[in-house]
């Protein structure tokens, strides 16, 4: 068993992941070999919140180019984290009060 710090590397901040903590659903990038359960006992112990339900799915590489030479970017796996009704997770709710 990894630590819950191996397994959530990173919280994915972007347009549509704000819309959905709304929702109480939350996204990260966690470990490539981090099952389900894995991430919700990470995700309980770091933010001390109740997880209902969490999806993974695998971000596929984009093809980028720098001048002539074309490349990919890395694939990672995405957990959407669904929480229970009234929690909030605090790194999120800080810099979604402060656009709203």
């Amino acid at each position: 068993m990894n630590s819950a710090y191996e397994v959530i590397i990173r919280p994915v901040v972007t347009e549509r992941s704000f819309d959905q903590m709304s929702q109480n659903k939350y996204s990260f990038e966690v470990a490539r070999s981090a099952p389900k359960e894995e991430i919700a006992d990470a995700v309980e112990k770091l933010f001390g919140v109740h997880v209902k339900k969490v999806n993974t799915m695998w971000v596929k590489p984009k093809t980028k180019r720098v001048r002539y030479v074309a490349g990919k970017t890395r694939s990672w796996k995405k957990a959407i984290v669904t929480i229970a009704d009234g929690e909030q997770i605090e790194i999120f709710a800080n810099t979604q009060a402060a656009e709203g």
